[in-house]
């Protein structure tokens, strides 16, 4: 009996493994670097937020959006209770939970997070777009942070919360064009467009002039301060976990520079960094 379940575990991280390779490489690449029994929570807690991305992501009308969220919600507050339903992620998740000291709040967060992009609003300010980021992207922080940190005695909260928002912050900063024209939405800020005289206009005609590139500047300068306030910290994890954090940090950051080296265009390139830079990368923080 002990052996059947150990082989469905097996499995259901093995499925987990093959959601994080498929849609995040740089995430997969930096994780797997990890003690096995580390990189499998890892995997089964991302399969759990691309699942809440999918629910959003890969439907159409607001309505359904919502009532996935709602259907993922109700999951959660059965896994909560002791009552999981019969699915790969919960059972992995199940196995992660007996393992780790985790916490379930920060799994409704991401929630929160995912229905603020359903009912999107622009955000006013530089605050109201880091409070967006803490739900999306901040909480995933503190999901993985029991994992990795699991024999720290310091308290590591704001640190996992702000390298989840520096990366958030990166992925908006990439994702300006692709946003803009899939499913129209604008993740700058509306008084640093305002500051800048930069319309919705200049977004729709790819303009790539002196005042976007300070609009995306500040913010990639705020993420960049996130990104060394963190590596503060980084002594703080497990022995096991440094490398792989500190790689999925140095990562995303590369991303920045990405951008700049492609002169801005965040428009008609895509930017990311290529497996032979994550290979250097690695080679100069190992």
């Amino acid at each position: 009996m002990e052996a059947n379940r150990q082989e469905t575990i097996k499995q259901d991280y093995q499925y987990c493994e093959e959601i994080i390779k498929h849609h995040s490489k740089s995430f997969y690449y930096a994780f797997s670097q990890l003690p096995k029994a580390k990189a499998q929570a890892i995997f089964a807690i991302y399969a759990f937020c691309r699942k809440a991305d999918d629910s959003v992501d890969l439907i159409d009308t607001k309505e359904e959006q919502l009532l996935a969220v709602a259907n993922l919600e109700k999951e959660l507050s059965l896994f909560e209770q002791g009552n999981p339903i019969d699915h790969p992620i919960w059972r992995a998740l199940t196995d992660v939970f007996e393992r780790y000291d985790l916490s379930v709040e920060p799994f409704y967060d991401q929630l929160i997070g995912q229905k603020m992009d359903i009912n999107f609003a622009e955000p006013k300010d530089l605050s109201e777009l880091e409070t967006y980021s803490y739900y999306v992207a901040g909480s995933v922080g503190l999901m993985l942070l029991p994992v990795l940190a699991s024999k720290s005695h310091q308290d590591l909260t704001q640190l996992a919360i702000n390298l989840g928002i520096a990366m958030q912050l990166t992925n908006i900063l990439r994702d300006i064009g692709e946003d803009f024209q899939k499913i129209d939405r604008v993740y700058l800020p509306i008084a640093e467009l305002a500051a800048e005289n930069y319309t919705k206009k200049d977004l729709e005609h790819k303009i790539i002039n002196a005042n976007f590139i300070r609009i995306w500047e500040k913010i990639a300068q705020r993420a960049e301060y996130l990104y060394d306030d963190v590596e503060e910290g980084f002594r703080y994890f497990d022995e096991d976990s440094r490398l792989p954090v500190k790689l999925s940090s140095a990562i995303y950051r590369g991303l920045l520079n990405a951008v700049r080296k492609n002169k801005y265009d965040c428009f008609t390139k895509r930017n990311y960094v290529t497996p032979l830079e994550m290979q250097r990368i690695y080679r100069s923080i190992k």
